[in-house]
């Protein structure tokens, strides 16, 4: 992502996401921004997440239960890898 991306759009999605107060106000919000398959993305790469950190079943268990690759649970793995502690124990709850 160039910094004038960074800066003005991601940045300033980021500000705005910040400003929403209700889970329907996220709902309609995230409808404006995203389209019903990146939604289901999004909701995929929870999924992932929530899998990976319960840590009960394997990379392979994952993708056959959800039906997903498995080198996206392998970017989730990875992406986990990196994180701070409290951001981890945040994702847990």
């Amino acid at each position: 992502m160039d910094k004038q991306t960074e800066e003005g759009g991601w940045r300033g999605f980021i500000r705005k996401c910040l400003k929403v107060k209700t889970e329907e106000e996220f709902n309609t919000f995230f409808h404006v921004f995203l389209t019903a398959g990146e939604r289901e993305e999004l909701a995929g790469r929870y999924w992932i997440i929530k899998e990976l950190l319960k840590e009960e079943k394997t990379q392979r268990e994952i993708a056959a239960h959800y039906g997903i690759s498995i080198a996206k649970i392998s970017r989730g793995s990875n992406a986990l890898k990196t994180i701070e502690p409290n951001l981890k124990k945040f994702l847990e709850e």
